[in-house]
């Protein structure tokens, strides 16, 4: 760094501002800095700046999978926004295991990250209570279920969205209807979903609600060709399904068209995520968009915040709210006969 400030003619403390991406310093300045940085092939190191700074310039991400869209998407916003500030992104996946989750938490901490942000749900105990008490800042995103009080959240207002989902269905005079849906993570969903149907005074029957574990197009394929069968039973099919997120729905649209079920003229769709692959759908499908990459710009501004010295509590939690967005996948019911033809 000194024989970059020598050939750029400026102090070495100038220097460290470029490399850290500060704004305090001038475009010509800078522009001097990034050329004797370039000509003199300077790379910092970062382990010999955490130990003189005490920063890492690293913030730790727990996220259950980054298989779903929902998380890449978020992984992708929180370390855009993490580089935009000079800082790095250091990954770790809980595959829904608790154990793997709390060994990734543990080893996180005994890096010395600057932040940690937590996305998803499960029991951190007290874990969370040992990075607060190490002065660790710790933030949670994406949180479904009873998140611990003491922690921050930038979340979405997940039974806001099952209603919608069900809403809609609604507006379209459907009644009969089945869910699909990823239980027990997704009961808030459920929720919403029941929510809409008795402000009219129906009901979802416990009968007409299928688990989807896992939540993948092919758990979702398979729990429809259990259902079928029992509707057959039942003497009625519904008229439409709701699933707790897009690929459930993209599995359960795949399923009943393998089986000679047109959607939406004989079964209307509509999924939770608007994830890229809801809108290239055949048909295209019907969903509630959660805000995620808005979900993940705040909380990571949350963390950066932090670190820069400003206190977290519960208090500077926000819940974000989803919105329909209507395609193709979903039509007004219409009677038995015109459906069957």
């Amino acid at each position: 760094m000194l024989d970059v400030a020598r050939r750029a003619g400026v102090t070495k403390q100038t220097v460290s501002n470029v490399v850290r991406g500060r704004q305090v310093v001038s475009a010509e300045t800078r522009a001097k800095v990034e050329a004797a940085i370039a000509e003199l092939g300077y790379t910092p190191n970062m382990v010999a700046r955490g130990l003189a700074t005490g920063s890492t310039m690293t913030v730790g991400f727990l996220v259950p999978t980054i298989a779903h869209p929902f998380y890449s998407e978020v992984v992708e916003e929180v370390e855009s926004l993490l580089e935009e500030s000079g800082y790095h992104l250091l990954l770790a996946t809980t595959r829904g295991d608790g154990e793997r989750a709390r060994r990734h938490l543990s080893s996180l901490s005994s890096r010395s990250v600057d932040a940690l942000l937590v996305a998803g749900d499960f029991d951190l105990g007290e874990h969370a209570d040992v990075l607060r008490a190490k002065g660790v800042p710790v933030a949670l995103c994406a949180w479904e279920i009873d998140p611990p009080p003491s922690l921050p959240v930038v979340t979405i207002d997940y039974e806001e969205a099952g209603f919608l989902a069900g809403r809609h269905l609604r507006e379209l005079g459907h009644e009969r209807v089945a869910v699909f849906a990823d239980l027990p993570a997704h009961r808030v969903r459920l929720d919403g979903m029941r929510r809409a149907f008795a402000l009219d005074g129906l009901s979802v029957p416990e009968d007409r609600i299928f688990p989807v574990h896992g939540a993948s197009l092919e758990t979702a394929y398979e729990a429809v060709e259990h259902a079928l069968p029992l509707f057959g039973a039942a003497g009625r099919l519904p008229t439409a399904v709701i699933t707790s997120t897009d690929a459930i729905a993209l599995g359960v649209m795949q399923a009943l068209r393998d089986r000679g079920l047109r959607v939406p003229q004989d079964v209307s769709v509509v999924g939770i995520d608007d994830i890229p692959q809801a809108a290239h759908a055949h048909p295209t499908l019907t969903t509630v968009a959660l805000p995620k990459r808005r979900m993940a710009r705040q909380a990571t501004a949350l963390l950066l915040a932090a670190i820069a010295g400003e206190p977290l509590s519960g208090a500077d939690s926000s819940l974000l709210s989803p919105e329909i967005v209507s395609r193709a996948s979903t039509t007004p019911v219409r009677p038995a006969a015109a459906r069957a033809r």
